[in-house]
């Protein structure tokens, strides 16, 4: 009786300990948004700060050239003009290389820009990490910043399907607001 006591409660921290491991904070709306300088496809710097003044959706997503993450990044191709018109643009960030971003947007046709986050800092810094098989891989969560730099909104687990539709009636929203 009393091991079985022990194991409960044994097995009780492990499930605590393994979902805390888990659990990340992303930066919470009303916040400044973490300022980064990443690489593009195209080896130029891209800096948050640079977009001050206009909205900004910045998404992370697992991996260039697989299923969900086409289809997430063939979304936001399709809707594009709509995002310009509502003076937004579109940041990808994934620990893929620049090399990876240059010929995922060239197969598909990408007129937005991705960024390289090889080492995986600004996906930690916002919250966005997740471990697959031993590699660390970003985690398919959106971020919409606002004007001022602020995070404005915040999506986690995100499905790929039909969050492009999603983030522009949202983006939409706030900026009755």
């Amino acid at each position: 009786m009393n091991k079985i006591f022990l194991s409960a409660i044994a097995a009780f921290i492990t499930v605590q300990f393994a979902e805390g491991a888990e659990t990340q904070m992303q930066p919470q709306v009303g916040k400044p948004a973490p300022d980064f300088s990443l690489t593009t496809g195209d080896g130029s710097q891209v800096n948050l700060k640079d977009y001050r003044g206009k909205w900004v959706v910045l998404y992370f997503y697992p991996k260039d050239f697989t299923s969900g993450c086409t289809m997430e990044a063939r979304n936001f191709q399709r809707d594009l003009a709509k995002y310009e018109e509502a003076g937004a643009a579109i940041l990808g960030v994934s620990v893929d290389t620049a090399q990876s971003h240059k010929d995922f947007c060239a197969k598909e046709g990408l007129n937005f820009k991705l960024l390289a986050d090889p080492d995986a800092k600004v996906s930690t810094e916002y919250g966005s990490v997740m471990d697959y098989k031993g590699q660390k891989l970003a985690a398919r969560n959106t971020f919409i910043i606002n004007p001022k730099g602020e995070i404005a909104k915040v999506y986690t687990g995100v499905k790929p399907a039909e969050h492009s539709e999603q983030v522009l009636k949202d983006l939409e929203e706030l900026k009755k607001s």
